[in-house]
């Protein structure tokens, strides 16, 4: 399982600093706009990473390649990164003054999508190099 986790969190790292740092800053900056910090807490967002590759390879990725199906690493996965972000994102809604329903809605659909697509990469790169 180590050599999952060490596969998952560079993917999942890269992947997450692309949208947050390119794709989606500006979206972020305009939505929240005084809700954001300017420093960002590196401990935090780096426990948060560890963390949640962590949980890709508990939840998805190793029952997926115990049960040889992409297709339950991608629906698993699916499913607990929209419950993940969506524990997050729901209570901030439910939570903060002049929380954009749109950056809830965003938030939740990408917490979908990367933590389907990290659990899909990582299953492919394991069955070919890991498993066999």
């Amino acid at each position: 399982m180590l050599k999952l986790y060490f596969i998952t969190l560079p993917i999942l790292v890269g992947i997450d600093a692309l949208r947050l740092g390119l794709i989606m800053k500006n979206f972020y900056k305009s939505a929240l706009g005084n809700l954001m910090k300017t420093d960002i807490n590196r401990i935090a967002g780096g426990a948060f990473y560890l963390l949640f590759a962590w949980a890709i390879v508990v939840f998805a990725v190793s029952p997926a390649l115990k049960a040889q199906s992409r297709l339950q690493a991608l629906l698993l996965w699916g499913f607990l990164g929209l419950i993940s972000y969506g524990t997050y994102d729901l209570t901030n809604l439910a939570t903060l003054k002049h929380r954009p329903l749109s950056v809830t809605l965003i938030d939740l659909a990408w917490g979908t999508l990367v933590c389907a697509s990290v659990s899909v990469i990582v299953y492919f790169i394991a069955q070919r190099y890991i498993a066999g």
